[in-house]
C-alpha cells in the first residue's frame, strides 16, 4: 500500500512542460512591476523639477519685462522728452507743429 502512495506522490510532483518557463515568465514580472513602477516615478520627478525650474525663469522673466515696461513708460513721459530735447539744444516751435485730424 505505502508503494501506491508514492507512486501517487512522485506523479503529482512531476511538472508538465512549459511549466518550469510559466513560472519563470511570471517571476520576471512580477519583479518587473516595481522596478517599472520606480523608473517612473523617478522620470517623473525628473520631469517635475524641470517644469519648475522652467516657470521660475519665466516668473523671473516676466518681472524684468514688467520692470522693463516702467522704465519704457518713465522715459516716453513728455517731461523726459523735453528734458532730453532741452539738453541736446533742440528748440519747441509752435509753428512747426501740424495737428492731424481724422475727418
Amino acid at each position: 500500500m505505502s508503494n501506491k502512495v508514492y507512486k501517487k506522490k512522485n506523479k503529482l510532483k512531476k511538472r508538465l512542460r512549459g511549466e518550469s518557463a510559466i513560472y519563470f515568465t511570471l517571476f520576471l514580472i512580477l519583479l518587473a512591476i516595481p522596478v517599472c513602477n520606480v523608473y517612473t516615478k523617478a522620470i517623473l520627478s525628473e520631469s517635475n523639477i524641470a517644469l519648475e525650474e522652467i516657470k521660475s525663469d519665466i516668473k523671473e522673466q516676466e518681472n524684468l519685462n514688467e520692470s522693463l515696461k516702467m522704465e519704457i513708460s518713465e522715459l516716453a513721459s513728455l517731461d523726459t522728452i523735453q528734458k532730453t530735447a532741452i539738453e541736446n539744444g533742440l528748440t519747441y516751435k509752435n509753428g512747426n507743429i501740424k495737428v492731424v485730424t481724422n475727418e
